[in-house]
């Protein structure tokens, strides 16, 4: 009598075996890692991100804003041109914290130190090391803004109660940049490609309505502003200081909450990538 061979069996892999071998739950050592570097280096460089908006507030809202008087916002709001760029300042303030956290120091952790391959070769996962990294870009934004948002108040340039919730946008701003920024950083090789981080962000601060409404440019250029993630960031805040609440902010919330989950899977798949595959 013969027997029939029976067929072969695959069995997948169990979906937690691959869910561990990302993540291990443990990015707080990362973060550890990251907060002894910061107390190893030299604060002012840590504080330096945090003048310029201030500077640029201090010119051009306070001096500048005596010729300008008041300006319109995109809900019709007529206010103080001080009190019309300090939210998008804020903004940036929050970008540039998370920016250059997630860039530069990834870029050097990254290429020069290998700090991620002894990362990874432990038991922590490339979504450890994202959230991670992520966080200490998103703590510094959130640094960066808090102490604006302290010099806004100093100045009277808050003029709704709502600024409160200011605090946690700016909060979705850097965590959007801080994301994005590592996953951009990730197929960065030398520092002259590194330098198209200044030659994107410079740009889109000048011309996302910081200094003066969209509606001056023409509608084709509107579009393109539009399109920034800086852009939303300003109107977000701006809508909150000055209390002029509309339903188009949700539309500003989404846009960073799909920001920051495409960093993240970016990320994490180019950290596989890289060190593990």
């Amino acid at each position: 009598m013969t027997t029939t061979p029976s067929a072969p069996v695959f069995v997948a892999p169990a979906t937690g075996s691959r869910l561990r071998a990302l993540y291990a739950g443990n990015s707080r050592a990362v973060i550890s890692r990251g907060f002894l570097a910061t107390k190893s280096s030299n604060y002012w460089v840590v504080l330096s991100g945090f003048f310029e908006p201030v500077f640029y507030l201090l010119s051009m809202g306070l001096g500048l804003g005596a010729l300008v008087g008041t300006v319109s916002t995109t809900t019709g709001q007529e206010v103080p041109y001080a009190a019309f760029i300090a939210p998008a300042l804020l903004a940036v303030s929050a970008m540039n914290g998370a920016v250059y956290d997630s860039t530069w120091n990834v870029f050097f952790k990254m290429n020069y130190a290998k700090i991620y391959e002894g990362m990874l070769s432990t038991s922590l996962g490339p979504l450890d090391v994202a959230l991670g990294e992520i966080f200490l870009a998103l703590l510094r934004g959130a640094l960066y803004a808090v102490g604006f948002m302290a010099v806004m108040q100093v100045l009277g340039l808050n003029l709704s109660w709502t600024a409160l919730l200011a605090l946690p946008a700016v909060l979705l701003i850097a965590f959007g940049f801080a994301s994005f920024g590592m996953a951009v950083t990730s197929y960065m090789k030398t520092f002259q490609q590194m330098d198209w981080v200044n030659f994107v962000l410079l740009p889109m601060f000048l011309f996302s309505a910081t200094f003066y409404p969209i509606t001056v440019y023409p509608e084709p250029v509107q579009w393109v502003v539009q399109a920034l993630p800086l852009w939303h960031g300003v109107e977000l805040v701006r809508g909150l200081t000055t209390g002029a609440l509309s339903v188009a902010m949700l539309g500003h919330v989404l846009y960073y909450v799909v920001m920051i989950a495409v960093g993240l899977i970016f990320t994490t798949k180019r950290l596989r990538a890289l060190f593990l595959d």
